[in-house]
């Protein structure tokens, strides 16, 4: 097999990959799939007692070719992205707010999964790029498998808001080709506060160790489209640039200065953010360039060009 096809191809000849999925849809009936482990039955079909609300299909919000994802996923033919519905983590201030706090979109069955992703792929997407998945790991690897069965050869996307389980991501070892987390917040309060996650830090710390022990750095090809490894997106927030220098200097200390990362600056008040007075406001270009300037302070090298 060529060493540039992604990697699940190799647990799928071997019966891996559908091992994964079952190991994964096992876990729902009492799940501890995300970092909230709410151990709620999620095996039926109606919404359940869960923080995500999901429950045994994913909600699908849409599907297309995305062409606003960072230069080296978007490429010339987009990234693509399929969008779940509901999210386990919340924050107030979500800019997919009618995605993730309301659950806009609708269930799919893992062979209408696999239809999107083979659609994406005959779009020439050059990845398949799934947005909010910790929640729905179960629903994706059978998707998955069910894709890959019928032809997809697309490098996977993990794109989630960081709050994953190391136990999870490891059903994800050699599935997954590009991870980009976010690291929103470092200071605990604020993630309480914002995201009801007061150990937010712990956990993501944690899977971006567990991320960078799978993928390493990020690698892109000749054309400059990421082909495999770590991306970490950081969002800038209003009054908060002392949790940028401590998310900043762990990623250059604790995961690699060569960590290819995003500093984000697109912060606005959406959501429930008009509640909370410290967030009520945009982000001013002032913040924005002094966080540039504090990741490189601490010794970060890569970053998005944008």
């Amino acid at each position: 097999m060529p060493s540039h096809w992604p990697s699940y191809l190799q647990l799928l000849e071997s019966g891996e990959l559908a091992r994964r999925a079952h190991t994964a849809v096992d876990c729902l009936a009492d799940c501890t799939l995300c970092g909230r482990q709410c151990r709620a039955d999620r095996t039926g079909a109606e919404a359940p007692k869960s923080y995500c609300r999901t429950g045994r299909r994913a909600i699908v919000s849409s599907a297309f070719p995305h062409h606003g994802e960072e230069d080296c996923l978007r490429g010339s033919c987009g990234s693509g992205t399929i969008f779940f519905s509901h999210c386990s983590l919340r924050c107030v201030f979500c800019q997919n707010f009618d995605i993730s706090h309301l659950g806009q979109g609708r269930p799919a069955e893992s062979d209408e999964l696999a239809g999107m992703m083979l659609e994406l792929q005959e779009l020439g997407c050059h990845n398949i790029n799934f947005v909010t998945p910790s929640h729905v790991v179960a629903q994706m690897l059978e998707g998955l498998l069910c894709a890959a069965q019928r032809g997809l050869r697309l490098p996977i996307v993990y794109n989630t808001g960081g709050y994953d389980r190391v136990e999870t991501l490891r059903l994800l070892d050699g599935v997954v080709d590009i991870y980009m987390p976010d690291f929103k917040f470092w200071d605990s309060e604020v993630s309480n506060e914002l995201a009801n996650a007061e150990d937010y830090r712990q956990v993501v710390c944690s899977a971006l160790k567990e991320m960078h022990r799978q993928v390493g750095e990020l690698e892109l090809d000749e054309r400059g489209i990421a082909r495999r490894g770590l991306l970490v997106r950081h969002l800038v927030m209003p009054g908060n640039l002392d949790d940028t220098r401590r998310i900043m200097r762990f990623l250059a200390r604790e995961i690699s200065p060569d960590t290819f990362v995003n500093v984000m600056p697109q912060y606005h008040p959406t959501g429930h953010a008009h509640r909370h007075e410290s967030i009520n406001r945009p982000l001013s270009t002032a913040e924005y360039r002094e966080a540039l300037a504090i990741a490189r302070e601490e010794g970060l090298r890569r970053f998005d060009r944008r």
